[in-house]
């Protein structure tokens, strides 16, 4: 795959709390006391991090440190204590997956010290005003964003492997970035992938059902079986788990366009349901009724002229 990249020198309002949401990320000092960030080696030169928010991810070997996503601001420097419990290395590299402030709220402390990557669409949305699940969100200081923007993707040579960036349009958000490391077998998703439950589709923000399942099945078609993945959220996960995630994505999004291509109205749809078997996928932030309506509106706004 031929990858461009352009350098350029140039946060979701409601933010996920583990499974669940909270509001306002700046101002979450308080409920980020009790946290406790927790590192997991993961294969190779990649590690986990975990605490509130989206997961982490780490490359730290003889070049440095390169973190993938930062979380929330007030979690900045026990991710750091993290960080050097890992490895002595400078920071040198954060790299966004998507704009949503529980993987960038850390931005404005750590882009003083080392380099923020990002699709460019990330950027446009930490610097203006954004609106999510009708509540406004100001843009971050200029220090939060990104300094170096990409269309398709990009490489970084970095602690002995060349780690792979690559943009997946139209899925989780209009700016979501998967990062490859092909000599660990590991790759970090994003969130794209929320592992064992629905996924927050943020259909505001060029976000799209069809186009999710799409772009995790081209992740399924070019990982490795025993690759090991780094989701948005939840537990370190196998291929197995990811396969899992791709078939209730096209099984449940089979069964709503049934609905909505039946003409009936959103309330029945939800009544109906879905069948039993999905119910321990409602667990977690997205309800099975959150999930039927987000699937609803990502395909009945295509069918409308």
């Amino acid at each position: 795959m031929a990858l461009t990249y352009r350098l350029r020198a140039n946060l979701l309002v409601a933010s996920l709390l583990g499974m669940g949401f909270m509001s306002g990320f700046r101002a979450v000092g308080q409920e980020m006391s009790d946290v406790k960030i927790t590192a997991q080696h993961v294969a190779g030169s990649v590690h986990m991090l975990t605490g509130r928010g989206g997961n982490i991810g780490v490359s730290a070997g003889d070049d440095g440190l390169l973190m993938i996503d930062d979380q929330f601001e007030p979690l900045a420097d026990k991710i750091r204590q993290a960080l050097r419990d890992i490895h002595p290395g400078e920071l040198k590299f954060v790299l966004n997956t998507h704009w949503h402030g529980d993987h960038t709220g850390g931005n404005v402390s750590f882009g003083k010290e080392a380099l923020l990557l990002a699709h460019e669409k990330v950027r446009d949305r930490l610097a203006t005003e954004q609106t999510i699940r009708g509540r406004s969100q100001g843009p971050l200081p200029p220090e939060g964003w990104p300094v170096v923007t990409f269309e398709d993707g990009l490489y970084i040579h970095f602690n002995g492997e060349r780690i792979e960036v690559v943009h997946y349009p139209s899925g989780h958000t209009d700016g979501d970035a998967v990062v490859y490391f092909p000599e660990s077998g590991v790759v970090h998703t994003g969130d794209l992938f929320f592992s064992g439950r629905f996924p927050f589709v943020d259909l505001d923000h060029g976000g799209d059902v069809e186009g999710l399942t799409r772009n995790v099945g081209k992740i399924l078609a070019r990982i490795k079986p025993g690759t090991r993945i780094i989701p948005g959220h939840g537990p370190l996960s196998t291929v197995d788990d990811l396969k899992a995630y791709h078939k209730m994505l096209e099984d449940t999004t089979a069964y709503i366009r049934k609905r909505v291509e039946g003409k009936l109205d959103l309330e029945s749809a939800k009544q109906q349901g879905l069948p039993k078997k999905y119910d321990s996928w409602g667990e977690g932030f997205i309800s099975t009724e959150s999930w039927i309506e987000t699937v609803y509106r990502s395909l009945d706004r295509k069918s409308k002229p």
